[in-house]
């Protein structure tokens, strides 16, 4: 298969760069995978394609506030998105600079702070921090809205570039089908008798990656953190014991519980994932996904075209650009339900 094969033309005025002032304010494409059917509705519908039984499982991961500007004690300028912390001082992070920091240099930060380049991990540099690094970011860092959204930050992103039920710190990028969800609607959701289930992944900066591959089968997924949790797992269970549908709010709610369920089976996992689904890859778990619009010829709609059939995704997105959604993270959504015999653009 080829990348190119994944191009769809988009109008640059159809990016979304800010949020709407509500949430669930969002337009909702339904598209039914088997058929191919399209339906058009606010994302308050999602209510009544969600049946009593059903399990919805949400990715719980934080945004931090990862993306500091400053400069290295010789005087030059530079920019660090923190990409993982790896304990309570040090991080691995992308540093945009003139010139690399070398090991043992030291980054002063802007609004107070400094940090020590200890190492170098291939594209990534490993930073020890004079404080714990958490509270250093929350005091003096940046949203990482994602290159796309071509602003600076500002106070209201960091409530809205996040979940309402953000919870485990640790993501550069958010889980953004997730953000059209408030405390109001997640109680109806519940009301109706819909369960809910959470898993952590912590999405990072790679999420964004072009892939730089003339071959899908050629390209290697950056590694994300993931957690699925024995708690899903029976609810998992439970749900398939009732007859109802898992219900995945994210391709990072995907990845997650595909990567636990890699060898058909649902266990518990915790630790690194590289999973790429593309189509032609079978899905183990998740039979309806919420999920918004992503980057032509990205591995995100290499999934949801695994999930819901090439030529049918691919028609979904002509309609969403005719017809004026908005794109990507604060953009509108997609409510799909599994199509078993979804095919690749081979065929």
């Amino acid at each position: 298969m080829r990348v190119a094969d994944f191009h769809f033309d988009l109008p640059e005025q159809l990016i979304a760069r800010h949020p709407l002032a509500e949430r669930r304010a969002s337009r909702l494409l339904q598209l039914d995978g088997p058929s191919g059917e399209l339906r058009h509705g606010q994302f308050t519908d999602l209510l009544g394609q969600l049946r009593a039984g059903d399990l919805m499982v949400f990715n719980n991961t934080r945004v931090i506030p990862a993306r500091l500007f400053g400069q290295k004690a010789s005087g030059g300028k530079l920019e660090v998105l923190v990409e993982r912390v790896l304990d309570q001082y040090r991080v691995l992070a992308h540093v945009r600079s003139s010139k690399s920091p070398k090991p043992g240099s030291q980054i002063l930060i802007e609004g107070g702070g400094e940090a020590e380049m200890v190492t170098r991990h291939d594209a990534l540099f490993e930073l020890r921090f004079a404080e714990p690094v958490l509270a250093l970011l929350e005091r003096v860092g940046h949203m990482p809205l994602p290159p796309y959204i071509d602003r600076p930050d500002d106070e209201a992103d960091r409530e809205r570039y996040q979940t309402v039920y953000a919870e485990k710190a640790g993501a550069v990028a958010a889980p953004t089908a997730g953000l059209h969800f408030d405390d109001e609607l997640l109680a109806a959701i519940r009301a109706k008798g819909v369960d809910t289930a959470f898993v952590t992944l912590h999405v990072g900066a790679g999420t964004f990656q072009p892939v730089r591959v003339e071959r899908i089968e050629d390209h290697h997924m950056h590694s994300e953190w993931l957690e699925v949790g024995q708690d899903v797992v029976d609810a998992v269970a439970a749900c398939r014991a009732r007859g109802g549908r898992v219900v995945a709010v994210g391709t990072t709610s995907v990845r997650s519980l595909e990567t636990a369920a890699r060898d058909g089976e649902l266990k518990p996992f915790s630790g690194d994932t590289d999973i790429f689904i593309y189509p032609g890859r079978p899905f183990h778990v998740v039979d309806a996904l919420v999920t918004n619009f992503h980057l032509p010829e990205s591995t995100l709609l290499m999934l949801v075209s695994a999930f819901a059939g090439y030529s049918e995704t691919m028609a979904a997105y002509r309609e969403a650009v005719a017809q004026g959604y908005r794109f990507f993270s604060y953009g509108d959504a997609m409510f799909i339900t599994r199509n078993p015999a979804a095919r690749g653009p081979e065929v």
